[in-house]
């Protein structure tokens, strides 16, 4: 690989995106922070009122030309072959993938019950086999790709609250990522994981009393933000990281050290 100025290294102009989970929280942040460094942007989620806000938002600061919203359940096979369709009608290729979308149950196994368990697993899991098998078909075609998995510490260290499901889909997201790695590198695609520690993308989840003993379990004292989850995301996409592959980046403010 030729070197190149520092100044091009985070410059993703030319380059089209997908952002899974992309209409808040970590999907939304990472969807602006690329289009930031320059690449046009596909956000897809199966919550259609707070995606298709942010799209016109996005719209508003980047152009219309750059950023597409299209609502999709990326558990459904369909679903997802729309999405990749559109993206290829649209701009003819794709180069970054972030599987972003997820769902998250609390409590113990008792409360987690079949529908819940398949619901949290097809979205968190089969979501990101779904989308990174259609993506898959592009890049090798390309012979280039990024593909980004947003998991947990919660699939590392079982976490501190959530249930079994929402840890399961995390860990197979992890191992997801080590043997599709080994499947694509010939292609010359990349595939890694970011495992982030609790983030505060939605207040609703941590009760004031809940938030305050996490934030006592951080070295650095407080959570995380989208933003830090997506400046993660933007160097796994960039040339600084063209030789990492089958990683798993720990965005955790501490809490785990391996």
């Amino acid at each position: 690989m030729s070197e190149q100025p520092i100044s091009q290294l985070l410059n993703l102009q030319g380059q089209v995106a997908l952002v899974t989970g992309g209409g808040r929280g970590i999907g939304r942040a990472t969807a602006e922070l690329l289009l930031e460094a320059g690449a046009r942007v596909v956000i897809a989620s199966r919550g259609a009122e707070a995606l298709l806000a942010a799209g016109r938002e996005l719209e508003l600061i980047y152009g219309a030309d750059r950023i597409i919203a299209t609502p999709a359940d990326v558990a459904d096979e369909a679903a997802v072959a729309s999405v990749m369709a559109r993206t290829s009608e649209r701009w003819g290729r794709l180069d970054i993938l972030v599987n972003n979308a997820g769902l998250i149950h609390f409590g113990p196994i008792e409360a987690i019950t079949p529908t819940s368990w398949a619901e949290v697993l097809g979205a968190n899991l089969t979501g990101a086999y779904l989308c990174a098998r259609a993506a898959a078909t592009l890049m090798r075609q390309q012979h280039y790709g990024r593909i980004i998995n947003i998991a947990s510490i919660s699939g590392q260290t079982g976490g501190v609250s959530a249930g079994v499901d929402y840890a399961a889909s995390k860990g197979g997201m992890i191992a997801f990522t080590k043997t599709l790695s080994r499947d694509l590198a010939p292609y010359g695609v990349t595939v890694n994981a970011i495992a982030p520690g609790q983030i505060d993308a939605d207040p609703a989840l941590l009760s004031p009393e809940a938030r305050q003993r996490v934030m006592q379990m951080i070295p650095l004292g407080r959570l995380g933000t989208p933003r830090e989850i997506a400046y993660a995301v933007l160097f796994l996409a960039s040339p600084m990281a063209a030789y990492i592959t089958g990683a798993t980046l720990d965005v955790n403010g501490g809490i785990l050290k391996r």
